[in-house]
């Protein structure tokens, strides 16, 4: 937590829940009076979110890795610039959906071992973790189930499969333990509620 505000972050696999307690949490967290600003990556700034659309949209071997990082760092920078600093400047709670942990496990590992790239272009163009974050741990099968079954325009990286996605929930476990002073590990497998209190339960406690 900084003096300026608390910035919050949700990660987890494709499904596993994360976006919906990301509104949970900012509904509490405003009930309570605080001024909260709840955002989302890819996107969150009108530059960023037209990156959004180049990147979760079309054929899964559409861009090739090295380009999705630098897409990804691109719509990363601009988000920070007009939305994310601004409000944490104002003491805000910045609670956002996905952040550069899905950039280390997306396109760091799932082409190939490019983490490095992508920590290098972080230490470079962003410069900025996260004060807190919410892993909503969910098993991949049912992860992925859950995300084919919205049916939506944004199913890129779902397209890539269930071997994606169990590539991606041990990388974000491993991540969990790598950034141990900032990760919540929370069990997905659950109803919602039950996730929800969890989460409350943790940020409560960090932001007093």
């Amino acid at each position: 937590m900084t003096a300026r505000g608390m910035f919050l972050t949700f990660e987890g696999i494709d499904g596993s829940g994360k976006s919906t307690q990301a509104r949970l949490l900012a509904k509490h967290l405003r009930r309570e009076g605080r001024d909260v600003v709840l955002t989302r990556e890819p996107g969150g700034s009108d530059g960023a979110e037209e990156i959004r659309n180049l990147v979760l949209q079309g054929d899964p071997d559409r861009w090739s890795a090295e380009t999705e990082i630098l897409l990804f760092t691109a719509a990363r920078r601009d988000h920070l610039e007009r939305t994310i600093e601004p409000a944490l400047a104002e003491g805000k709670v910045v609670i956002c959906d996905r952040f550069a942990d899905s950039t280390r496990m997306y396109q760091g590992l799932s082409r190939g071992d490019l983490r490095g790239l992508v920590d290098q272009l972080h230490n470079l163009m962003i410069r900025r973790e996260p004060d807190l974050t919410l892993l909503i741990d969910m098993d991949p099968e049912i992860g992925l189930s859950r995300a084919k079954g919205r049916q939506g325009e944004e199913e890129r990286f779902e397209d890539f499969g269930i071997d994606l996605q169990q590539k991606m929930r041990a990388g974000f476990l491993a991540l969990a333990n790598e950034f141990a002073d900032r990760f919540r590990v929370v069990d997905g497998n659950r109803d919602m509620d039950s996730v929800a209190q969890d989460v409350t339960d943790i940020v409560m406690k960090s932001l007093r």
